[in-house]
This record gives C-alpha cells, sequence and structure tokens, in this order.
C-alpha cells in the first residue's frame, strides 16, 4: 500500500511533459561558411562555440546566438519558445495523471516547449568596407618661370 502512495505521489509532482520529453533540449548551430564563433548568451553559463556546434539548453531558457567571424557583418538570432506537438500532448496528459501540480510543473520548467528555429542556421554577409579613394594621378612638374634677361 505503502508503494502505491510513493509511486502515485511522483506521478502527481512531475509533469507529463517533463517525465517524457525532459526540462533540456539540443540546438544545433551552424553557418555558411563554417567556423564562426557563436556566442549564446541566456543559458546559466553563457557558452562560445565554433559552428557547426551544437548546444544542451533548458526547455525555458530565453536564448540569444550573436554570430561573429572577422571579414563578415555580424548577426544576432533571438530564439522563441513554442509549444510543440508532443509538448502539448504531454502536457494534456496532465490531465489524466499529474493534475494542476504537474500542469504547474510543465509550466515552470517549459517543458511543453521547444525553441524555434532549431536547428539554428544563419549564412554570413561579408563586411562593407569603405573603399580607399582612387590613387591621384601624379601631375606633371611645374616648371619654374626662367629669370628675366638683363635687368
Amino acid at each position: 500500500m505503502r508503494l502505491v502512495g510513493i509511486v502515485a505521489l511522483s506521478v502527481m509532482l512531475g509533469g507529463c511533459a517533463s517525465v517524457t520529453r525532459g526540462t533540456t533540449e539540443n540546438i544545433s548551430i551552424s553557418s555558411t561558411p563554417s567556423g564562426v564563433e557563436a556566442m549564446v548568451s541566456g543559458l546559466e553559463v553563457p557558452t562560445t562555440c565554433t559552428t557547426p556546434c551544437a548546444i544542451v539548453a533548458k526547455r525555458n531558457a530565453d536564448i540569444t546566438i550573436t554570430f561573429e567571424k572577422e571579414g563578415y557583418q555580424s548577426q544576432t538570432v533571438q530564439l522563441t519558445k513554442e509549444v510543440s506537438g508532443t509538448g502539448a500532448t504531454g502536457f494534456a496528459g496532465n490531465l489524466l495523471l499529474g493534475g494542476v501540480v504537474g500542469m504547474g510543473v510543465d509550466a515552470a520548467t517549459g517543458a511543453a516547449t521547444d525553441h524555434k528555429p532549431n536547428p539554428v542556421i544563419v549564412t554570413m554577409q561579408p563586411s562593407v568596407r569603405a573603399r580607399p579613394a582612387a590613387p591621384k594621378k601624379p601631375r606633371p612638374p611645374v616648371a619654374a618661370p626662367a629669370p628675366e634677361a638683363g635687368t
């Protein structure tokens, strides 16, 4: 009987989406060209990787990725959080097993959401540098006026 009570309590304390999907997800990051530095903010520890790479992020994190490479314009991508089909199914499963507590756990952990876009793919644009002025054509030397004779 005690075992049944422990199992029932465990089910009620964990949300269905939290149990079936977890509270973290893998996010793939790539770029054209590859070898771009991707600085990821919004994680517990700010992370930098060189594309192509992947990170593990909490589903409820507000993530921004800034891409930088010498000779290219930097780009920033703000990821959004959306409820996915499987997340919605797990969240709805709380009606049967987890109840209001399970729904609260899923909402707090973001277990029903996915980050979009995933994978994150950017195409870097070459930086536009001011073109140097065209070299001026050299002028022929100006001859000095001839001295006047006989004065």
